[in-house]
């Protein structure tokens, strides 16, 4: 077997009488981004907020199956830890009211660094692996909010980078973002996935073939495929599947 991220077994999940995902089976090998896509309501965001816990928070959540992070059970794990180790960067960026400097900091400084020597390392770091350093490195004290919506989704990517995790989800990273700013949030995740693994759900089924290295299509709750993305994109074994990518619903 590949050595796996995370390991998923007979995954349900139910928000009150809503059974959002059925009989989930699957991988998420190391160092690979796994492209998520499927129309609305697929399952595809209850999916990869599943993967750091943020399904807890709603009140009628309950969860069938095991999720193994590692040799970890995710339901087991202490939940900063977990949250820690497995980032999150939402659809819409959301810095904080602070300078670009802060923003990145205020995570390491949640962790515990007090030196601001080695603070102010990990900030220009994660800002060089979020692919922004060039760009604000004579602003660090400027207000976040002056930046544009692509740098604003970059330095969120950096906030996340800064507390060491071992895994990044985005969930519609580009949803907002231009062209040319989706390309850059793009090329970070392609530099990334070196280093970490990336859970990427996005709407935009070309982006899926760009980044991917496998993709999961998801529908009604179901995982109907997962497959190399090369091969999916050009021989997929569900009708659905080929359906969907072409177009035809969605």
């Amino acid at each position: 077997m590949v050595n796996a991220a995370f390991d998923i077994k007979g995954l349900n999940i139910w928000f009150g009488q809503i059974h959002a995902l059925k009989e989930v089976d699957m991988d998420i090998r190391p160092n690979e981004i796994l492209s998520i896509i499927g129309p609305s309501n697929s399952g595809k965001t209850t999916f990869l907020r599943m993967l750091n816990r943020l399904n807890d928070l709603h009140i009628n959540f309950r969860m069938k199956g095991r999720v193994m992070f590692g040799r970890s059970d995710i339901n087991k794990m202490d939940i900063e830890t977990l949250r820690r180790k497995i980032g999150m960067v939402f659809a819409l960026p959301l810095p904080l009211p602070l300078s670009i400097f802060e923003n990145v900091a205020y995570g390491v400084r949640m962790h515990g660094e007090k030196n601001k020597n080695r603070i102010a390392a990990k900030v220009e770091d994660a800002l060089k692996r979020g692919y922004l350093w060039e760009e604000v490195k004579d602003r660090l004290g400027e207000s976040a909010f002056k930046l544009s919506g692509g740098q604003q989704q970059r330095l969120c990517i950096a906030r996340t980078l800064a507390v060491e995790p071992e895994v990044i989800l985005f969930d519609e990273p580009c949803s907002g973002l231009d062209p040319i700013s989706t390309a850059k949030v793009e090329d970070a995740m392609l530099k990334l996935k070196e280093k970490y693994t990336i859970v990427l759900v996005t709407n935009n089924v070309k982006q899926a073939a760009r980044v991917g290295d496998r993709t999961a299509f998801f529908l009604s709750g179901e995982l109907i495929e997962l497959d190399k993305t090369d091969k999916m994109f050009t021989v997929p074994r569900d009708k659905r599947t080929d359906d969907y990518i072409s177009g035809k619903f969605g």
